[in-house]
């Protein structure tokens, strides 16, 4: 006995069933991440009226059950929303905060490096020829004599902020 013909399967170009459920969580999860946000930083991402009431009130809703169901709430909300600005706004200050973490850890390590090596001071100028030498110099003078006589590092933190500031700005 012969097969019968295999029919070809119509291709819908909707997405499936799983994909919007994913999309779905991850708007929940963006809506989520929007109740962590202060108010200066939501006036920043133009959100419409009426996600912004749904935010503003998620503080005044009780608990447990109740602040759960607001928060699907929010996530509908989130379905009529252009997710990329949002995306893209967190991004940004998210690298910023990388940034910022990135020099301050710098900061500290050449300010250590600094203090401790005389000779260190030509490797630094030679990466930030934008820094006042003779500044630098000085405060590191003060930074050596306060740590040998035991003294608040104040000059030490001079160093610190002096160096911050360069690299935040490269």
């Amino acid at each position: 006995m012969a097969r019968p013909p295999k029919i070809p399967r119509i291709v819908e170009d909707r997405p499936s069933k799983t994909e919007l459920k994913q999309e779905s969580n991850e708007l929940q999860l963006l809506g989520e991440t929007l109740t962590t946000l202060s108010n200066d930083q939501l006036d920043q991402l133009d959100l419409p009226e009426l996600m912004r009431d749904a935010l503003d009130e998620l503080s005044r809703v009780g608990k447990h059950e109740a602040t759960r169901r607001h928060m699907q709430y929010i996530g509908k909300l989130m379905r009529d929303i252009d997710p990329a600005p949002i995306r893209a706004q967190l991004d940004r200050w998210e690298m910023g905060t990388r940034a910022n973490k990135a020099a301050f850890k710098a900061s500290e390590r050449w300010r250590d490096r600094l203090i401790a090596e005389p000779d260190a001071l030509t490797l630094f100028m030679a990466e930030q020829p934008t820094v006042n030498r003779e500044k630098l110099n000085e405060l590191l003078v003060r930074a050596r004599l306060q740590a040998s006589k035991g003294e608040a590092p104040a000059a030490s933190r001079q160093v610190f902020r002096v160096i911050y500031r360069v690299l935040l700005q490269v």
